[in-house]
């Protein structure tokens, strides 16, 4: 590891992010279909060692490597998976509520702070600098798009009305962000084939706006269904195009694929909880399946990279 720790890249902690989130949707589908399987504990307890792991690593990196590492900070597309950081902290903190308020509590302090000072520093970057149309890609959706994660446990710990700010600040950017990167996708080069798996990234934020919004109004109205029907769209257009993913060498982004896959796992389960419509259970139980699949061959390809050192490697 030492020798390729200057190389270390931080969409690793893209891989805390997805096993949280599994972590969280089975935490829910137990809760919603009455199971006592404590899959979601267990993988609970595998994202907090993975978490304290890629960061001591990285922290390492930060302090051996700096100049590697300032360097990816100011990369047009590598820095925007640095706030997956802070989007850790957000999951472990919802993941946790239930196990102790305390330690969620801290976690979603620590989470939302850091995730607003980069969204500060992301928006005034796309201000003040000059990008190529084809430095955007879905990752760019993950420094202001993920305040839309605030609320979900924002709403234990704080005055609702800071959930409402952070809420609309994502969802706003999020339609913004959106046109942006469709027009590249539609009118110009296609991705490259290590960022085509960010593709499903394009499902994180209306799933992630339905869960917050239903912890914040308590009713599946317009808007939540919207928001819901959206992300179903997504992925099953995602899963029509599946042609496209297959084949791909492994690289780090396949982690794009789990908490996408999550997020709507965990919507499709509080639609069943509140809509009691079958359709929505069905679809739960089918999307926790696949994203299960889909998490465990992420992170087995991840292994076997790292014993392969093809992880670690300059690109």
């Amino acid at each position: 590891m030492e020798k390729g720790l200057p190389h270390f890249p931080i969409g690793l902690f893209a891989s805390v992010m997805g096993l949280c989130g599994l972590s969280i949707a089975y935490q829910r589908f137990e809760q919603v279909f009455g199971l006592e399987l404590g899959i979601g504990l267990a993988l609970l307890t595998v994202a907090y060692v993975v978490f304290a792991a890629v960061s001591v690593t990285y922290f390492t990196k930060l302090v051996k490597h700096t100049t590697n590492a300032v360097n990816e900070f100011n990369h047009p597309i590598k820095a925007s998976f640095f706030p997956t950081i802070s989007i850790s902290l957000l999951l472990l903190s919802i993941g946790t509520l239930e196990i102790s308020r305390e330690v969620a509590r801290y976690l979603w302090i620590t989470g939302t702070g850091m995730h607003f000072a980069f969204t500060i520093v992301f928006m005034s970057r796309w201000i003040n600098r000059s990008y190529e149309i084809t430095h955007s890609n879905p990752a760019w959706f993950i420094p202001v798009v993920g305040n839309i994660l605030v609320p979900s446990t924002g709403v234990e710990f704080a005055h609702k009305e800071l959930s409402w700010f952070f809420f609309s600040v994502g969802l706003f950017f999020w339609l913004v962000l959106f046109n942006i990167i469709f027009y590249r996708i539609i009118f110009h080069s296609q991705l490259p084939p290590k960022l085509i798996p960010t593709l499903f990234i394009l499902v994180a934020p209306p799933a992630v706006g339905f869960v917050s919004y239903m912890r914040l109004t308590g009713e599946m109205d317009g808007l939540a269904r919207v928001l819901l029907y959206v992300a179903i769209f997504f992925t099953l257009l995602l899963f029509s195009i599946v042609r496209n993913f297959i084949g791909l060498n492994f690289s780090v982004s396949w982690w794009a694929y789990t908490f996408p896959m999550c997020a709507v796992t965990i919507a499709t389960t509080l639609a069943f909880k509140f809509t009691g419509l079958a359709l929505f259970g069905w679809l739960a139980a089918l999307f926790i399946t696949v994203t299960t699949l889909i998490i465990f061959i992420v992170a087995v390809q991840t292994i076997k990279a790292f014993r392969q050192n093809a992880v670690c490697v300059p690109d």
